[in-house]
């Protein structure tokens, strides 16, 4: 029918547009539409980046540097009081089921031993040894000042990597509550706007519904 208005149809699918950098920037503009609460969200999130801009590679060195220190000092412990010292296979190792195979160069199987500890006192344990060791045969093991075997004290290998993994878990720690910040300050002015839009229409709706 003649003059009829065509229902609305939906945009054709495709990728979503890109903002364009100048939208972006919408809240530290002046324009009709930007409430105080936008313009409070834009301070609040130049605050947050830039906290975690100085927090972040701050607790990243604070922290790998305390991590540092504290598995140096372990480590320095660890060689004062664990021994390498020979121990004797008390049974035979398993054998491999692929001999000489690269797998098997780098299997280890636990075998029980007999060593004598710091105190000269003989004891036995188990350790980890190469496939197809013959008992009797002789393998160094670590042992504690209590006469434990134990592992090898830390490599500056080990000392590294550990401080780079708690330098890294602190830098996301950081970077993930402000972002959690940010979230939380989001969620609380969008429910603040709600609420005043809602007592806003509360206001305006009633004059709107009255018939002339």
């Amino acid at each position: 029918m003649a003059g009829e208005i065509p229902p609305a149809q939906p945009p054709p699918a495709g990728p979503d547009p890109v903002p364009h950098p100048y939208l972006l920037m919408w809240r530290w503009r002046r324009n009709p539409l930007r409430r105080s609460s936008d313009r409070l969200r834009a301070w609040i999130s130049l605050g947050i980046l830039l906290a975690v801009l100085v927090a972040a590679p701050a607790a990243m060195f604070g922290v790998g540097d305390s991590a540092y220190r504290h598995y140096r000092s372990t480590a320095e412990h660890e060689e004062r009081t664990r021994d390498h010292r020979p121990a004797v296979l008390t049974h035979d190792a398993p054998r491999h089921p692929e001999p000489g195979s690269d797998e098997a160069k780098e299997t280890r199987y636990p075998v029980p031993v007999r060593f004598t500890g710091p105190d000269g006192v003989s004891r036995t344990g188990t350790t980890e040894v190469e496939p197809g060791l013959p008992a009797d045969s002789t393998v160094l093991v670590w042992v504690d000042d209590e006469g434990r075997i134990t592992e090898p004290p830390l490599s500056a290998e080990q000392i590294c990597s550990r401080t780079m993994g708690w330098a890294i878990l602190a830098f996301l720690g950081v970077v993930i509550t402000g972002l959690a910040a940010h979230a939380a300050t989001g969620l609380v002015l969008y429910r603040r706007n709600l609420a005043q839009w809602d007592a806003a229409w509360a206001n305006t709706a009633p004059r709107w519904s009255r018939l002339p």
